[in-house]
């Protein structure tokens, strides 16, 4: 892909990588507007997307279709873009989410996703990082850690990483 740049008030702006950062936004803003605005022209064919605690979406149709299921019993109620950061073929994105379930249950985090971009714009990769938003501070009464079970992490046996997971 060649890169265009254009000048604007005075300073360089590369229409590539705002490009990519209006499709990231698109993305966003289809989740918050719960409607598929192009899932499918948004995604390679073959995209893989990896959420924070586990969950691979193979494949752009089935991106659309978690898409599809999880707006059926769920509403994203913020997802504000903090930042991004591109770097060749990648780009970062640093943000805030909330949602509420149809059940009533509520969650919020900060996130980071990674996007890997393919040649012809579209994403082929997407793996999100969670980060509680309960901060604190474990030493804060005394030289030792609690010993309190951390709700978002889970045990890891030595060797248990999902092959699945890595990034192709």
């Amino acid at each position: 892909m060649r890169l265009l740049l254009v000048r604007s008030k005075g300073a360089l702006v590369d229409k590539a990588l705002k490009d990519r950062e209006a499709k990231i936004r698109a993305w966003f803003s289809m989740w918050l507007d719960k409607t598929d605005g192009g899932i499918e022209a948004l995604f390679s064919s073959d995209a893989v997307y990896v959420e924070s605690w586990g969950p691979v979406y193979r494949g752009a149709r089935s991106v659309k279709h978690w898409f599809e299921e999880w707006n059926s019993r769920g509403t994203v109620r913020r997802w504000e873009i903090e930042q991004f950061f591109h770097k060749g073929d990648q780009t970062v994105v640093e943000w805030y989410f909330e949602d509420e379930m149809a059940d009533g249950r509520a969650e919020s985090f900060d996130g980071v996703s990674l996007v890997r971009w393919s040649p012809d714009g579209k994403i082929a990769f997407l793996k999100e990082f969670g980060c509680s938003t309960i901060r604190y501070d474990p030493y804060e009464c005394g030289g030792s850690a609690p010993g309190e079970q951390v709700p978002w992490l889970n045990p890891v046996e030595s060797g248990d990483r999902v092959a699945a997971l890595e990034t192709p």
